[in-house]
Formats: structure tokens, C-alpha cells, sequence
């Protein structure tokens, strides 16, 4: 049988012709390049004299299945701190190994898109990746053992991202992870509180969890839990998650750092219109500076805090939140707001006088001087070439003004009900 992955290319054929002189004819991409010398490889080596290789090294989507040379790679990718391997044939962590153990400075490593669902992690393999401190998974079915094994052997790890590996559910770990900042875990099946409470306690320091679209059903844990299991937690994103209590929201309150939060796409806010979701979040929320990606002002926060009550005004004792009892103290229990409608009014109903005659006309106001003149033609029996019209404004002290300009709108003279329009014949 072949060998798992020897119908694809190596990484050292890969960075041989992508980075030669006639390929790569001057040191350019992000990071500053190193132009690196052979040191004469074994016979037949795919390996040209020299390479121009930048330290953010991008091979995504070039067929690689395994290392290649260890020697080559090591004498070419000292100095590589960045590695995007995404979109390749990698299935075997072995020759993964092979590549990243030979790039000693290597900061950044990412392995989205490789086929590595059932695929074992040697412990002895899982030290070479031990300089990574952004490591990225996704969509790769990487198991959880393998994810637990990592975040064991990278004694700095900051970042990592395990999003589309259909997790539902995690194992918790016996060694914390205490240097993980941010954990990326987006698109998965983790809809139980009980999963993500792991998180916690495998990464105390966590500061930013992004769990967008799993279906999180609700977060159950108390406050004083919460306080422990995430004392750093800083900024948490449950866009398209299956909340659907306010009892939820009131929660995030708990996090003892929490200042930014994104939630969109929750089934608790599907009733509301966008201006309330935002004032009844920011209402519920005393301490979040930042939500949904827009930063929240002292005096919007004040508006929809006076919002939040005035919006539970009628509601009777028991279903009120929490929060409504905090907000009247601090404001008081504030008056409805009158009811003004502010929409343009469409029509008016008007005096035509025309010599001897008196009509009650209802006329539409967003339209011209010369559509309401076409109108008139059937009152008044005038062209509409040979009738002045004039506007009369009844509260007002001025006298008639003339509607000279064919063109102008009618409600540009804030006609009112009541107000007289007078149609006098052209003289010749």
C-alpha cells in the first residue's frame, strides 16, 4: 500500500519552487526576507543554491502532504516565524512534526482545512510545536485529545481557533493552559452550558471567547461560578447562539471584567425592533463599553436606561427584570413620553375660492404647483395656463402669498387643513 499522503507534494518541493530566484526574484510579503545559501544538499536535492525566503511563509492550497528533507527545511526556515499550511493534504501529525520541529522561532502556525479527523498525536511528536503561541485548526475534525495534547506540550500559547470541527461536546483537561487569551470555537455543536464551563478552568486567563453560531441553549452557572471559573473575561461573542431568556442576558453580568458584547442573531430578540434590542442590551448591561462592535456613550446608555423603564411601565410586578428596580432608583419612575407623530403629512383639506365660488378640496401635498393647477382645471373651468393661484395661510397675519413656481412641492408652504388656496383668471 502507499504510504498515507505520497500522492502529494513536500513541503520542500513546495518552498523550493515558490520562493526560487526566478520565482521569487526579490524579498517581498509581510515579514523581512532572508536570502538563505545552501550548504550543498545531499545529491539530487530539489533544493536550489539559494532561496528568498520572507519569515511569514504562505503555502495554502499547494498540494502538500508531507515534509520532505528535515535538513533542507532546517537550513532554509531558521528564521520563519509565521506558517499558513491551510488548504493542503496534511493527514499525518508526524509529518507535521517533521516540518514545524525545524522551524525553531515559529510563532504562527496555521492548519485550517487539512484532513486530520481520526488522525493520532504522538506526545513525543507534540513537542515540536512546542514555540507556537497562534495556533489555528479549524475545519480540520481535529479530535479533542489531540486539542488537549497541545495545549499541554505549547507551555506559551495565546491563540488558538478550532472553528467547523463539529465538537457537541469537550473533555476537560487536568493541566490548565494558563497563557491562552483567546480561544476562537465558532461554528460547532456546543449548545450545553456544561461544555463551555470547561473552558474555564482549562484556561483561566481566557480574555476573549468567540462561541458564534453553536446553539447555545443557556448559561446556567450561578454568579458566583461564573466569578471563578472566568475572572479575566473581557469579550464574549454569542451572535446566533439559541438564547432566548432576558435571565440569560442579566448573566454576562456576573463576568467580573466582561466590557465587550456581541449578540445578534438570538432568539430573545427576534420580537424587537433593532433600536430596541441595542437600548434594552445596553440597559441590561451596566458595565459593557462595546456591543455588537459599536461603543456604547454615557448619554446613550443614560437613553436607554430611561428607555428600559419607561418600556416596562405597565408591566405588572412579578414579570419585572431585575434591573428595572436599580433603574428606578437612579431615575426615578419616569412619565410615558407624549405621543408625536412626526411623519410628513400627505394631504390637506383646503378652501378654493375662484371668484363667486367656494369649493372644499382635499389636495395631496407632495405634489407641484402645476399638478395641483392640472387639478384645479376641473373646479374652476380655467386652463391651467390662464389661472394665478394664491396661498392663504388662515394662522397667519401675512396676506396671500403667490404659488409662482411651477416646480416647487406644496408642502414646502405648510399647508394646513383649513388654509385657502385663491385662483384668479390670468388678464390678457
Amino acid at each position: 500500500l502507499p504510504e498515507p499522503g505520497s500522492d502529494g507534494r513536500t513541503f520542500v518541493e513546495v518552498i523550493s519552487e515558490k520562493y526560487s530566484p526566478e520565482n521569487f526574484p526579490y524579498r517581498r510579503g509581510p515579514g523581512m526576507g532572508v536570502v538563505v545559501v545552501s550548504t550543498g544538499g545531499p545529491q539530487g536535492s530539489p533544493m536550489k543554491d539559494r532561496l528568498n525566503l520572507p519569515s511569514v511563509l504562505v503555502l495554502n492550497s499547494c498540494g502538500i502532504s508531507r515534509s520532505g528533507d528535515q535538513a533542507e527545511i532546517a537550513a532554509f526556515c531558521a528564521h520563519v516565524m509565521e506558517l499558513d499550511l491551510s488548504h493542503n493534504k496534511l493527514q499525518d501529525w508526524h509529518e507535521i512534526s517533521k516540518i514545524v520541529s525545524n522551524i525553531p522561532n515559529l510563532e504562527f502556525l496555521n492548519l485550517s482545512s487539512n484532513p486530520l479527523a481520526g488522525m493520532t498525536l504522538e506526545p513525543r511528536w507534540a513537542e515540536a510545536f512546542s514555540s507556537v503561541r497562534r495556533l489555528v485548526l479549524n475545519n480540520t475534525q481535529v479530535s479533542w485529545d489531540t486539542v488537549l495534547l497541545l495545549t499541554r506540550e505549547i507551555p506559551e500559547l495565546e491563540e488558538l481557533f478550532l472553528c467547523h470541527n463539529e465538537y457537541s461536546s469537550v473533555s476537560p483537561s487536568s493541566v490548565a493552559c494558563p497563557t491562552l487569551r483567546l480561544l476562537h470555537i465558532t461554528d460547532n455543536c456546543l449548545k450545553d452550558w456544561a461544555e463551555v464551563r470547561k473552558f474555564g478552568s482549562m484556561f483561566p486567563c481566557l480574555d476573549t471567547l468567540v462561541m458564534a453560531n453553536n446553539n447555545l441553549s443557556s448559561i446556567q452557572d450561578s454568579k458566583d461560578i461564573l466569578q471563578r471559573l472566568f475572572p479575566k473575561l473581557r469579550s464574549i461573542n454569542l451572535h446566533n447562539s439559541g438564547l432566548n431568556q432576558w435571565e440569560d442576558i442579566e448573566k454576562l453580568n456576573f463576568f467580573p471584567k466582561l466590557e465587550e458584547v456581541r449578540l445578534q442573531g438570538i432568539p430573545l430578540l427576534q420580537a424587537y425592533t433593532n433600536a430596541e434590542r441595542r437600548s434594552l442590551m445596553i440597559a441590561q448591561l451596566p458595565s459593557i463599553s462595546l456591543l455588537n462592535g459599536s461603543a456604547v456613550t454615557d448619554s446613550e446608555r443614560e437613553d436607554a436606561e430611561r428607555f428600559f423603564i419607561r418600556y416596562y411601565l405597565d408591566y405588572p410586578e412579578e414579570e419585572l427584570p431585575y434591573r428595572y428596580h436599580s433603574l428606578v432608583n437612579k431615575y426615578g419612575k419616569l412619565e410615558p413620553l407624549a405621543e408625536i407623530d412626526l411623519r410628513p403629512r400627505c394631504r390637506a383639506q383646503v378652501e378654493v375660492h375662484c371668484e363667486e365660488k367656494v369649493e372644499q378640496l382635499s389636495i395631496r401635498l407632495d405634489q407641484t404647483v402645476a399638478e395641483l393647477k392640472k387639478q384645479l382645471t376641473t373646479v374652476v373651468q380655467l386652463s391651467t395656463n390662464s389661472m394665478r393661484l394664491y396661498y392663504i395661510d388662515k394662522g397667519s397675519a401675512f396676506g396671500p402669498e403667490e404659488m409662482k413656481y411651477n416646480t416647487r412641492a406644496l408642502h414646502s408652504y405648510s399647508i394646513q387643513d383649513g388654509d385657502e388656496i385663491l385662483v384668479v383668471p390670468k388678464t390678457k
